[in-house]
Parts: structure tokens; sequence; C-alpha cells
């Protein structure tokens, strides 16, 4: 494929009193082998297909007085553990602040074993916990752990020896045909996730969606697009059948389609916590897997393009960042559902129902995991590149909060983050815990446990934080030449007729 080149596309020219900007992209594989665990649920699955790579994908951004990385990791999650390491060694490989590094999880269902419980972590509790832990759930596998943790650092060692002046750009798309709220207000006055097509109970959607797709491009001097970064709001649970990295693999398809496949894309997943592909009112059939994941990305990847043919660059952006780790109690389960859930467990999911001994199973794992960690960090980080922000939390965040950030902060352009730097699970509105919510992210379980008012903390945590920075302003193209009477003399003629 011949690259795309943009010399002739607008640009803005640095100012001569800024310093150019330099960047690099890099990325590595992690794909999982045949045979590893799926994560996704709150059972066990296992691979036994591959469709498409995983990939970690790593940019380094530098104003010539701070640098900052932005990783993007084609997991379901990554645990605070990982991140910490991670940083740590990209710190003391390369000299990038830890809180200055940004690592994301796409949220790609189809991945390898990133979580969700780690092996050990439920070592000091009782035998029958520890069971439930490692033989009934979903299990990281370590050795694949510490593979991602090293291809992370090698990915950002590389972006940040491969850094050169380049211009970037940016904008804003959209995309409102793919992505839908999985979250319906129902006849008998609460909430009820994924009701299904068809659903005679169904009264209204329960919340958003955002279809802004955000679009950060990187141009090099020979006017090649090395790398982009896109924001867009959809859960990753299209999954094409076998090991992918999901709808992202066919928005970087399109992207290099058009660009070359010298283009690095750092796909950041917004506020999706209710938010995926399947259209809950419809009158047709559900797409298949693989037509729906081509349909997602494609979409998306269009839209991306679109903004990166579209929008003028400049060479000289502010690079900062800045970060805040609040301490969040989890809720905590009664003594009674506790004993309750233990009953249920005992009698086992043929007797109650597999759904029934799921949750059940969760309250007790839940309430082993407070005994050890009452308290859960959840880092909030903002990234600036020039106008834009990127304002992370470690959650799957309802998409009504990545909205309220959004409207909340100064800057031209705002990237909400979801599951960067660790992961707490669902992160509601406190209105889906009232008396007309519902649905399962509102559920205790070892995955989703924090405050109710968690989000109202991390939205104005994000908005804290970007309001202390400086915003620049886009650029914009250059002024068009005044008239003088240059007329196109070819177009300036009266009709012929004989």
């Amino acid at each position: 494929m011949v690259p795309f080149t943009a010399q002739t596309l607008p640009a803005v020219a640095a100012s001569p009193s800024a310093p150019p900007l330099k960047a690099g992209f890099a990325e590595r594989s992690i794909t999982p082998e045949i045979g590893m665990e799926r994560p996704g649920g709150y059972g066990k699955a296992y691979h036994d297909r591959l469709h498409d790579p995983c990939k970690v994908r790593a940019a380094v951004f530098d104003d010539g007085e701070q640098r900052v990385a932005i990783v993007s990791v084609d997991a379901l999650l990554v645990r605070r553990q990982l991140v910490q390491a991670a940083r740590q060694r990209i710190a003391e490989e390369c000299g990038i602040e830890q809180d200055a590094v940004l690592i994301h999880a796409t949220h790609s269902h189809s991945s390898g074993p990133t979580g969700m419980i780690y092996p050990g972590e439920y070592d000091e509790a009782a035998e029958p916990i520890r069971k439930l832990a490692y033989e009934k759930s979903s299990n990281a596998n370590l050795g694949y752990v510490a593979h991602v943790e090293d291809q992370i650092v090698e990915a950002v060692s590389e972006a940040n020896r491969q850094r050169t002046e380049h211009q970037v750009s940016f904008g804003v798309g959209h995309e409102d045909q793919v992505a839908f709220n999985r979250r319906f207000h129902m006849s008998n006055g609460l909430t009820q996730t994924h009701p299904r097509p068809g659903n005679p109970e169904i009264v209204k959607v329960a919340g958003p969606t955002d279809p802004e797709v955000g679009v950060i491009g990187v141009w090099d001097e020979a006017g090649q697009l090395t790398g982009c970064l896109v924001n867009f709001s959809c859960h990753a649970t299209a999954s094409p059948p076998g090991i992918s990295a999901n709808y992202i693999y066919y928005v970087e398809q399109v992207i290099r389609g058009t660009f070359g496949d010298q283009c690095i894309l750092v796909f950041l997943a917004g506020a999706s916590g209710d938010v995926t592909q399947v259209e809950n009112v419809t009158d047709y059939q559900a797409r298949a897997a693989e037509e729906s994941s081509r349909f997602v990305g494609g979409c998306v990847g269009a839209e991306a393009v679109k903004v990166l043919l579209r929008e003028p660059r400049t060479g000289s952006v502010k690079v900062a960042s800045k970060s805040e780790t609040l301490k969040i109690p989890r809720r905590a389960p009664s003594a009674r559902r506790v004993k309750q859930c233990k009953e249920l467990v005992d009698a086992g999911p043929t007797s109650v129902g597999s759904t029934v001994w799921t949750f059940a199973k969760e309250i007790l794992l839940l309430d082993a995991k407070i005994q050890q960690h009452p308290i859960a960090d959840a880092e909030v980080q903002a990234i600036q590149i020039g106008p834009a922000v990127l304002l992370t939390d470690p959650a799957e965040l309802f998409c009504a909060l990545g909205l309220q950030i959004k409207d909340g902060s100064p800057f031209p352009i705002t990237f909400p983050v979801s599951l960067a730097n660790g992961c707490v699970g669902y992160v509601p509105t406190e209105e889906a815990f009232g008396a007309s919510g519902g649905g399962y992210e509102t559920r205790l379980t070892s995955y989703s446990n924090l405050d109710i008012k968690a989000g109202r903390q991390l939205v104005e945590t994000a908005i804290r934080l970007a309001n202390e920075m400086q915003p620049a302003a886009l650029p914009t193209r250059p002024a068009a030449s005044p008239y003088g009477d240059n007329a196109w003399q070819y177009g300036a003629v009266p009709p012929e007729l004989d």
C-alpha cells in the first residue's frame, strides 16, 4: 500500500518562540495462547481460536519541557498492580514521570487473561472461598500478565526513542448508528439491562449515548500519519469469533487502509459502562458477531478518517499531566445477606439457578475481599495535549457521567478515558441505585462494589484537574486571501444559445 501523505493539507506553523512537538509511536503483540482463559464474565471460559492479534499500542508526546506516555492495551482490564509495576520501570528506563503515564484497557471481551481474579488474591480466605475464587471464577494468568507488563514497557521505550518532530491535528466526528444504551425503564418501575428486542415491558431507554469520535492525528515531516488517538464510547463486546482486539481491530483496518500500515492506532474507550453495540429496541435481527465487529469498527474508523482528512495541524502544543488517587470505600454486604448467599452457594447452581448462584458466589467473594481491602484506590488522571485533555477513571463508568465530565471541562476537546490505571468495576449513576434503578451493574460483586457516590467523586475530580490546566485554542485553517477581482474567467461568461 502506498502511504497517504498530507503535505497538501492546511497546516499551522509553530510559534517561533515555542519548541516543536516531538512524538513517537510503537506497538507490541500480546496475543494470548489458544487454551488460555477468556475473561469477561463471572465464570471460566477459554479461547479456542484466533481471529486477530491483541496489541499494546503506545504514544509518547514531548513539548520540550514535559513528556507523557499514553498506552492502550487490548485487554478486558488492567489491575492496579500491573500499572504500578509498568510505570516504575518506564520511569527508570525512559525518565517519564510515573503519573504522566496513562495505561488504559480497551475492555476487549475477546482478549487475554489479565483478570478478573489474580492467583493468590484469596489465599488468606477460608478454603471454600478459595475454591470459589480459583476454580469457579475468571482468573488472570500471571505469566501472561508479566508478558503484558514487559510489552507495555517495551512499547513505551521504543516510542520514546522514536520521538521526532511532528505536527498534530485535533477534531471530533459524530457516529450515532453503532452504539446504544443497554438499560431500560420497565413497566414494573425498575430498570433492566438488555431486556431484549420485542419485550413489551420496555417503557423507555434509561441513559444516554455519546456519539462523539474524538481524534488526535500525528503527522511526520513527510506528511504521513505516524499515529493517532481515537476516543469512542462503546463496550468492546462485538466479539468476532476467537482471540481479538474486538471491533478496535476494524477501526485500525479502516485507518490503515487510508493512511498506510505505518500508522499506529492508540484507541481509548470512553465512558461506556452502560453502552454496547446491542440494539434492544429494533425490528431486525442482530448482526452476527463478525458482521457486528466489522460494522462498529468500520463506522468508527471511517468517521476518524474524515476527521483526520479535515482538520488543520500545528507543530507546537503544550503537554502536561496531573493525577490524584481517591480512596473510596467498598459497599459491604450485610451479615444476613452473606449467610443467605452461603446457603445458596451450598445448594448449587442446578438447584437455585445459575444467575442466583453466581451473584451469591460474588457476595461471598466480596465479603472476603473487604476483610483485606475495604478501601479501593481510584486514580483520576488528566493528560493535556494542546487543546485536548484526556480525563481518566479506573471504572466501567456510565455514559451520563462521561458526558458530565465533558460538560465541565474547559478544553475544546475532552476525551473521557475509562478503565485506565486500574480497575474498580462498574460505577453507575446514583439514580441507578434508586427506587427505579436496577440492572446487573448495580449488584454487589467482587468486581463492582464502590460506594454509590463514587461516580460523583470521579467526575468532580476529573473536572477539577482539567480546570487547573491551561487549554490551548484549536488550530485553524489559514485565512483566505482578500478578494482582488480574481474571479475564474471560464465561469464568468453568459449563456450561449446559438
